[in-house]
């Protein structure tokens, strides 16, 4: 048994693309009876930290419930229509500024510093989008790990045409969906995206964000923000993924390259009737587009029919949540070949399965990178921001497909994409060599490994 001289704190959102890898890690510290381990996130998560417990303890501690406007699960309609519109950099400004919310990322802080004083962690794991969290360890000097689900560049390149950056001047910035190396033109759009997101600052109305945004650092006393500096100041950087999924740059020596954060496999008990269906099946598709996307009722027409097109010759399975369901056409007029679930008891056992030949997604972090560590090419929606850096990559590696007009969804497209990934063997082959490159980071026992043979725990 491995023991750490005081705890070890995990801080995450509740969105299940952050919170899932360090869920994750957590578990393997617990099987592997480290003691004093503590989970802190909103109360909607309580019962799934409670679950981790496979050997010591795991403690939750709550941030409270959840800020409607910092979850994307949450946000209304109208804000879900802006952050995914097809333009890259509006959705972008629309993502930043509705998250970009000082007073909200204050009450989290103000919550986590609770847990802080009560826990007085050794060390803090968080995920890189909990921004209060790590303002937190800055101000109370605490060891910290930053957990990143995306590719590497995702959060080493600056957005800020004069930030610094540990990417090459001319590196794609983050939610652009640009290419790398790009041609002129594309240049030219990548430093205007960078342009365009400091302008947006000097925005009369985000000007009175800023100025709050001071105002309460100036309170709680937290230093100035600089995206920089969660990378800097981190003990070390846990990315879950691989150099080769990224365009080639040089990684800085503390990011630490582990894979997809996959638990010990069949997640599902022994009587799954999912399990059975699937072994029955010679070819399956699997669709799955994250917890965030809300399709429209043409959109759920639109795949309905995709599946009808694709009727003898493969089978569809959709994981398409219960409150959508009701868009549906009538049951008796779906096509034989569609399987539809609300829930999947572990979509990791739905990927790992050898009839399973395509994951059709939104391309976000995990999905990408779940897809691949189980060697399955995939067919990208992309949804907002980091879904489209995903996508380029995956097309460029040639492992993926994306939709030429991801907003509409049209039959023609998707048809087209899925038949030439399913019908040509060097996308499967090349997915097969990035599972092979995961597998051989070492996932969660890597994380833990490196995890607990920091200086705060030895």
């Amino acid at each position: 048994m491995t023991s750490a001289p005081r705890p070890i704190l995990f801080v995450s959102l509740p969105e299940s693309g952050l919170v899932n890898p360090l869920l994750v890690l957590a578990t393997e510290l617990s099987r592997r009876g480290v003691p004093d381990l503590w989970f802190a996130t909103d109360d909607p998560r309580r019962a799934d930290v409670q679950a981790l417990a496979v050997g010591s303890p795991v403690e939750f501690a709550s941030l409270g419930e959840v800020t409607p406007e910092l979850s994307a699960v949450s946000w209304s309609d109208e804000v879900y229509r802006e952050v995914t519109q097809s333009s890259r950099f509006k959705a972008h400004r629309a993502v930043i500024r509705q998250s970009y919310k000082p007073a909200l990322q204050a009450e989290k802080y103000r919550a986590l510093e609770s847990v802080v004083d009560k826990v007085r962690p050794a060390l803090m794991v968080i995920e890189c989008m909990s921004s209060f969290a790590i303002d937190l360890a800055l101000t109370r000097q605490i060891p910290f790990v930053l957990s990143v689900p995306f590719v590497p560049s995702n959060v080493l390149t600056s957005y800020n045409p004069f930030g610094r950056s540990y990417t090459p001047q001319n590196f794609p910035v983050p939610h652009s969906g640009l290419p790398y190396p790009m041609n002129f033109a594309q240049r030219m759009s990548n430093r205007l995206f960078k342009f365009r997101t400091l302008a947006m600052f000097f925005n009369p109305a985000m000007g009175k964000v800023l100025s709050e945004d001071n105002r309460i650092r100036r309170e709680l006393n937290l230093p100035a923000p600089d995206m920089m500096t969660r990378i800097d100041r981190a003990e070390m950087v846990l990315c879950n993924s691989v150099a080769e999924l990224d365009y080639p740059f040089e990684i800085p020596e503390k990011m630490k390259l582990v894979g997809a954060m996959t638990p010990p496999l069949p997640e599902a008990g022994a009587d799954d009737e999912l399990a059975r269906w699937l072994d029955a099946q010679s070819s399956v598709v699997y669709m799955g587009f994250g917890t965030i996307t809300r399709l429209t009722r043409a959109e759920v027409g639109s795949l309905v029919e995709v599946a009808r097109r694709l009727e003898g010759r493969h089978q569809l399975l959709w994981k398409l949540p219960k409150e959508q369901q009701h868009l549906l056409p009538p049951r008796e007029t779906l096509p034989g070949n569609l399987r539809i679930e609300s829930w999947v008891p572990s979509q990791l056992d739905v990927l790992a399965h050898p009839s399973v030949e395509l994951f059709f997604t939104h391309g976000g972090g995990n999905g990408f990178h779940e897809g691949l560590f189980f060697g399955k090419p995939l067919v990208v929606r992309p949804l907002w921001v980091d879904c489209f850096d995903q996508a380029v990559r995956g097309r460029d590696l040639g492992v993926s497909l994306t939709l030429d007009r991801p907003q509409e969804m049209d039959p023609d497209d998707v048809v087209e994409k899925l038949t030439r990934v399913l019908g040509d063997p060097s996308f499967r082959q090349r997915a097969s060599r990035f599972a092979q490159l995961q597998e051989a980071a070492g996932g969660r026992r890597a994380a833990a490994d490196l995890l607990l043979g920091l200086p705060a725990l030895t």
